[in-house]
Order: C-alpha cells, then sequence, then structure tokens
C-alpha cells in the first residue's frame, strides 16, 4: 500500500494518505532550537536538549498516537461544525477530508480541504532565531461568506527537564505561571527562581517560552489545558473550539497549554494569512521582538526561502543519476538529510528518543555518525570531531556520552574500568581518516587535544592511546576483551571476555595507523604498529576462525559465542562482514563466510543479526532474550550492520549481491508497500523484524540510527565508488551488472565534479579509463592538483 511519493524537484516527500501505519515524522530547526513534527501536527519543541530543555509536551507511544502537538483548529461559526487543518486530531472521514504533508528539509507542510475551507500550515525555524513559524493561510473555497475562528494549541511543560515534567507530578503541578501580555502568551515555569543560561543543566531555574500571532488580530485566549479542553474531553473536540470562544484562562500550575483565538470573515474566493510565532523568551520581550519582525508576514517567505537554500546547498555535495530512481532520492535527499539529523541530535530526540535516559552525544554513535556528512559539512564536522577527540579519556577508553553543553575537557570524571567499552575508541580510525582525506588537512594529525580528565596529545598520538587500550586489555586468546559491551550491549562476554568484532577493528586500526604513520614519514610508529599486526592476525587465525565463518567471541571462562557449536546464536553477521573490511579474511576465508551470511541471515528484508535466536540460552550471559526472537539483538535486522555487509560485497567485488542487499533494506524501495515496513519509506532505522517474528518486515525506531551515516557511505564510496583520499578522489564502483551507465556529482575541496561513468560490458566492478577534462590519467585516482574550478570526467568500466 502507497501513502505517499517522493518530489525530487522540490526535495519533499508527499503524503497523499495521512492515515499512515505509524506517525511519519519530520524536524525542524537546529541543535540550539529543535522541534519534530508529524505528518498529522503532532510532536514537540525543545532548546539545546531533548531531555533537559524540552518546554513543549509530548506523550510517547500513547494513544490516539502522536498527541498532542502544533495545532490549528477552526470553527465555522454558522454551521457550529469545527475541525482540524491537520487530519488528527480532530480526525474527520477521510471520504469528506482531504490532507496532503510536505515534509521537506527542515519544514513541514499540511495542506486540507474540509467543507470548502482549504487551509495550509506550514512550520519551521527561522535560520538561527530560537522561535518556530507557522504560516497559515486559509482560502474560502465555497460560493458562501463564512466566518470562521481559527484556534492554536500548544501543550506547555511545567518544567523543561522531560522526566520531571512526565513523572514528578507531584511537582511541576505548582510549576507553572500563565500570563497573556498584549495579546501575547507567556509561559513561565519557576518564574521566582532566578535565571541561569551560563547552567543550562540546573533545570529549577526561571524560565519563558512565548506564543504570540502576527497579521491577525487576537480576539481570545486559553492557557490553563482543562479549561481549552473541557472535562472528560480530548484533543479531538476541546470545548473552546466547540463553542468557538476561549475562556480566557490563565494558568497557575496545573497543566499549562497555549490557545490563541482569531476571528475572520472570508468572501467566496478570499484567502486570509497569519503567522504563529512561539519561542524562547518573554512575551514583553523576545515575543515582542518577534511580533514586531514579522508584522509583514511575507517576511515568513524570505526566510522560508533562506531555509530551503541554506539545506540544499548541504545535500548538493554530493549527487548522483542512476537506473534506479528510489536509490538516487535516497541520495540527494533523503539519505544525506537523514545522516544531517542524526549528526545533529545522536539518538536524544525524536518520536522513540525521549531525551531522557540518552541525552548528549553519545560517543560510539556521534563518532560513526561523521562518516554520513563529511562530505556535505567539512568544517562543521572537522569542529565536532575534535570535542568528540576530547571526549577520550587518558587511558585511551572514552566517556559514554559528550554533553555539548557543558563538556570540560580535561576536568571531566574518568569512567569506572567496568563502566569502558571495548569498541568506543577504535571508530576514530574510522572517522578521523575520514576528515583528514576530506579536507586534505594532513596537520590535523599533530593537533593537540585535551583528553576528558586530564592531560593532552596530538590527535595521533590519541589514535595510538585507543589501540593501547585494547592492547592492555586482551584476553587469554590475544584478542581484545570485551569488557562491559563491544558494539552489542546484549552480549555479556565478562570483562575479560574477548570480542572477535573487535579484533576485527582492532587490525582496521593497526592498518590505518600504519598507513597515517608512513604519511607523516614517521617509520618507527608504522613497524610498531605492523609487529602487533602480525600477532594478531595469528591469534584471530588460530582462534576467532570456526572452519566456515568467523566466530562472535569468548566469554571470560570460554563459552563460545558464534560457533558451529554453539546451540543458540552459531553465526553472527558482524565479524563475517569486517573480516573483510579489515582485512583479516584471507580471500577464500571472505568467500566462504560470506557465502555463510547469504545462506543463514539473508531475509528479503534484510541480514538477520545472527542466526538462530536465543529462546534457551542464560540471559545472565546473552541480555537478547530479553527480546523475542526475531527482532533487535535477538535475530533481528539490524540495520546498522547491513551497510558493513553491502560494503564487504564491494570489496569482494560482488556488485549484484551488494545492490541486492542494499535493496532490501532500502527505506524508498518500501514506498509502495509502506504496509509492511509501516514506518517512515525515506528514513533508515534501526531494526526490522526478522523470519523469526510473525511480524517479519516490519520496522521500528526511525531516523536517529547509526544505520543512515554507514549505508550512506557504503552506497557512495563502495557502490558508487567514489571515496576521496589525501591526494584526490578515487573512483572505484562496484555496481550491478544491469547498470549500463550512471553519473554522479560530486563537491570536494571547493570544486566540483561531474562524473560520467559508463559500463557497456556490464561488469560488476573494475576501471578501464579516467579522462579528467580531456586528458587520460593513469589510474583511478583524480589528483586535487589537476582539478579545476568545475571538471568533467569520463571513467569507463570494463
Amino acid at each position: 500500500m502507497q501513502y505517499g511519493r517522493f518530489d525530487e524537484k522540490n526535495r519533499e516527500y508527499v503524503i497523499t494518505r495521512p492515515d499512515t501505519p505509524k506517525a511519519w515524522s519530520n524536524y525542524l530547526g537546529s541543535t540550539e532550537y529543535g522541534a519534530i513534527i508529524t505528518n498529522n501536527a503532532g510532536g514537540y519543541g525543545f532548546y539545546k536538549s531533548g531531555g533537559l530543555g524540552r518546554f513543549i509536551r509530548f506523550r510517547f507511544n500513547s494513544i490516539p498516537m502522536d498527541q498532542p502537538g502544533r495545532y490549528i483548529y477552526f470553527h465555522d461559526h454558522e454551521s457550529r461544525d469545527f475541525w482540524s487543518a491537520s487530519w488528527q486530531p480532530v480526525g474527520k472521514p477521510l471520504d469528506k477530508f482531504e490532507s496532503v504533508c510536505r515534509h521537506g528539509t527542515a519544514y513541514t507542510a499540511i495542506a486540507s480541504k474540509y467543507r470548502g475551507i482549504e487551509s495550509e500550515v506550514t512550520y519551521f525555524v527561522p535560520l538561527g532565531r530560537a522561535f518556530e513559524i507557522w504560516k497559515v493561510r486559509v482560502t474560502n473555497a465555497t460560493r458562501k461568506k463564512k466566518t470562521l475562528s481559527a484556534f492554536t494549541y500548544l501543550e506547555y511543560a511545567g518544567n523543561w527537564s522531560a522526566i520531571d515534567d512526565l513523572l514528578n507530578i507531584q511537582y511541576v503541578q505548582y510549576t507553572a505561571l500563565m500570563k497573556v501580555k498584549e495579546g501575547i502568551i507567556d509561559h513561565g515555569t519557576n518564574v521566582h527562581l532566578p535565571e541561569m543560561p551560563e547552567n543550562f543543566k540546573e533545570k529549577d531555574q526561571g524560565r519563558h517560552t512565548f506564543q504570540a500571532i502576527a497579521g491577525a488580530k487576537v480576539c481570545g485566549f486559553d492557557t490553563d489545558r482543562e479549561a481549552f479542553l473541557g472535562p472528560y474531553r480530548t484533543y479531538a473536540n476541546p470545548i473552546a473550539v466547540e463553542k468557538g470562544k476561549c475562556s480566557g484562562s490563565l494558568g497557575y500550575g496545573d497543566n499549562p497549554c497555549g490557545s490563541l483565538q482569531v476571528k475572520f470573515t472570508l468572501n467566496p474566493g478570499e484567502t486570509r494569512e497569519f503567522l504563529v510565532l512561539a519561542g524562547i523568551g518573554q512575551a514583553e520581550e523576545e515575543g515582542k521582538r518577534a511580533v514586531e519582525e514579522f508584522s509583514d508576514i511575507a517576511r515568513a517567505d524570505e526566510e522560508l526561502k533562506k531555509l530551503k537554500a541554506h539545506w540544499h546547498s548541504k545535500l548538493e555535495g554530493f549527487s548522483a543519476k542512476t537506473p534506479d530512481p528510489e536509490l538516487n532520492a535516497t541520495i540527494n535527499t533523503w539519505g544525506i538529510y537523514n545522516c544531517l539529523i542524526t549528526y545533529a541530535w545522536s539518538r536524544a530526540a525524536s518520536l522513540i528518543y525521549s531525551g531522557i535516559d540518552r541525552d548528549g552525544l553519545g560517543f560510539r554513535d556521534t563518532v560513526q555518525d561523521f562518516l554520513g556528512v563529511m562530505h556535505a559539512i567539512p568544517e562543521e564536522a572537522g569542529k565536532r570531531l575534535e570535542l568528540m577527540i576530547t571526549g577520550q579519556v587518558s587511558t585511551g577508553g572514552a566517556m559514554p556520552c559528550v554533553m555539548p553543553f557543558g563538556h570540560k575537557p580535561g576536568e571531566e570524571p574518568a569512567p569506572k574500568e567496568e563502566e569502558y567499552r571495548s569498541d568506543d575508541s577504535l571508530w576514530l580510525f574510522n572517522a578521523i581518516p575520514a576528515y583528514v582525506n576530506e579536507t586534505g588537512d594532513i596537520s590535523f594529525y599533530d593537533k593537540i587535544l585535551p583528553y576528558s580528565d586530564k592531560g593532552e596529545d596530538t590527535v595521533f598520538s590519541h589514535m595510538k592511546r585507543a589501540i593501547q587500550f585494547s592492547l592492555d586489555r586482551s584476553g587469554s586468546h590475544g584478542l581484545p576483551c570485551g569488557l562491559r559491551a563491544d558494539w552489542n550491549d546484549c552480549l555479556r562476554f565478562g570483562h575479560n571476555g574477548e570480542s572477535v568484532f573487535v579484533a576485527m577493528q582492532l587490525r582496521y586500526a593497526l592498518k590505518t595507523y600504519m598507513e597515517i604513520a608512513n604519511l607523516l614519514g614517521r617509520p618507527d610508529e608504522a613497524a610498531w604498529a605492523e609487529e602487533i599486526l602480525g600477532r594478531l592476525d595469528e591469534a584471530i587465525q588460530k582462534h576467532a576462525w570456526d572452519g566456515e565463518w568467523f566466530m562472535r567471541g569468548y566469554r571470560y571462562d570460554g563459552m563460545k559465542f558464534g560457533s558451529s557449536q554453539s546451540a543458540e546464536g552459531q553465526i553472527y553477521l558482524n565479524p563475517q562482514a569486517w573480516a573483510v573490511i579489515s582485512g583479516a579474511a584471507g580471500p577464500e576465508q571472505a568467500e566462504t563466510c560470506m557465502r555463510k551470511v547469504g545462506e543463514r541471515l539473508a531475509t528479503p528484508y534484510g541480514l538477520a543479526l545472527c542466526d538462530p535466536p536465543y529462546t534457551a540460552t542464560d540471559f545472565h550471559i546473552v541480555r537478547a532474550m530479553l527480546m523475542n526472537p526475531g527482532t533487535k539483538e535477538n535475530a533481528g535486522i539490524f540495520i546498522h550492520t547491513q551497510g558493513w555487509a553491502v560494503m564487504a560485497e564491494a570489496i569482494l567485488g560482488h556488485g549484484d549481491r551488494a545492490y541486492e542487499y542494499l535493496r532490501t533494506y532500502l527505506p524508498a524501495a518500501y514506498n509502495k508497500k509502506a504496509d509492511i515496513r509501516e514506518i517512515e519509506p525515506y528514513v533508515l532505522c534501526q531494526s526490522t523484524h526478522s523470519k523469526d517474528s510473525p511480524k517479519h518486515g516490519a520496522s521500528r525506531i526511525p531516523w536517529l540510527s547509526g544505520s543512515a551515516s554507514w549505508t550512506y557511505w557504503a552506497i557512495t564510496q563502495y557502490i558508487l565508488g567514489v571515496k576521496p583520499e589525501v591526494e584526490g578522489l578515487r573512483i572505484d564502483p562496484c555496481i550491478p551488472s544491469g547498470w549500463k551507465s550512471f553519473s554522479i556529482g560530486r563537491r570536494f575541496r571547493g570544486k566540483s565534479l561531474d562524473i560520467q561513468i559508463e559500463n557497456p560490458d556490464g561488469v560488476q566492478k573494475g576501471i578501464k579509463s579516467v579522462i579528467l577534462n580531456g586528458e587520460k590519467l593513469e589510474g583511478p585516482l583524480i589528483p586535487v592538483s589537476r582539478m579545476k574550478d568545475s571538471n568533467w570526467v569520463e571513467v569507463l568500466m570494463g
């Protein structure tokens, strides 16, 4: 079943049916002022943090889903009928109510038509501002004069701390103080305490937000939720809207809300526009200034145009036209936009992540997230990369989370030994070279940055310290210890157990370190890493190869994970893909283990994380037992890992297989069968139900996932094969044999390249020739020294 379509020209996803299987969401704003909105205007808003700065209330996992939100209600004063500008929350019958939602890059527009009244509400946050705009446009398409009232609605928090607001009711029922000043709502919390902008983490301080209208006269208001909704009513039938008049309530504790009423008459064919402005600050100050600035509501159109241009410029770092239109939509708009949003918010704010349990920037998550955005925002990503490097502890391990609004390098307490995760700092070997290769800034390796707890080092030495951390914590088989957890938090190796996956990561790190050392002219460092690499390879071959695939690891007592001898979880995806990516697998081993991946783990909707699922193993050993078989870490399709399998098959030259694996989980591939996947068909997710689940194919936890970056990385650098290096761009695609040609646009160090790739012989991998601006190159590397501002590249595969 299809609920929408991709609009490539406008870079939008257009939802033509509002009754989507799940709420389909989008993001507004920035890391300063962020917001989430769904196709039915559900969602919430927050300042700096989804957990510590959420001033617009939201209820997670509730019924009806995705409520409350940013609502505009309409009341017809003649018929006494009422409805909402979005299908929900009123929910008029769909044979009478038409709705189209256009999710774009940091804006959403919801258009509707009901009984001859057409409306469109466009939601966005102007660049650099701490308030949002709802541009409301109402048209009378009937032949009769209509007198209407429009009512805004936001439900406010009693405290910006999300956990307090949702759970500490005995406190937050007494903290809100609502006022209305010159038609502008002032939402105050703890107003008799001083404001402490320099101490954002302090939840108990005076804070204010405002709501105002520009372009129309306010004729009524309500700021108490119960007064607006009425007793035993819902957002579907607020008593104020039903009556056509607000009561003028002023919230004093309890549950604050914000509703402003405007009344207007429309002749047949007449249109009326006004703006709703809602954001951070006091009504008398920031609120009044916002109203003055947007007194001419045409200003909103100018700001929206700037916003689109800002975001679209980020998307233009990489573009492609392939024979697959759904892949094109992913590459050109939604894949990179997904990466940028994930980069911005890590795992801290979505319809799933509340910010309560996962606020700030998770170290290993964020360090991986760089891969998807490095080409688009290299300067911005470089600054955050420095921040994350300062989250590394002087031991070589890392803090689990970096709070950007309160991080103090050199002063942070180091985790206890039993709290370290074994994979954290090894992701730096993917992110740091990605930055240097994109920018060509080799000096970055010698930049001095502090550790989180004490001391400082060059970036190159930070990387060495990460390797030493693993070497200092190796087990009886010579493999890195699993510590608290490796990538899979559900496998309990015990501190001294060993992770084969991390061994593959360590091998990749050593190989990368050697390459960097040679680049920097430091042979002693290269020799140091090479000697360790030799020992590690021996340990991997002796203790990790199980005969047909690589094991997952050893528990501290010698119990094997991911072995043919295991009763459950006999084969895991991670070590097979990373054996190829890291080069740990010999040629025959690589082909064998990836063939077994196809035989044991492949499903129509992606590759299972492991097989078979766990149903009898002691859950103290494998915490995946907590989940149903075929879900998440218990043999579910964990989307984070899918890009690794695509990369591995591409490295082996298997273009058909790499593309096949990609298509099985590519969101856009499910646009015409969205009832299977259920969640948004335009963004990646964390996991999908696998073959052992009766919901096989249903996907969960959209938007914020490492799957976004790894998928984009796999598509652009391994399938399309455009890989930045210090010296230039290397062209090395691995494509399905049926592709006869495709084109790529790439922005690289201030230069633009248009690349046309021809594949007349239908090969999957291999380059015959590369021509740059009419001159044939000696190999597949396009030197940056030979690039002009604009470049035409012709590539012949064969």
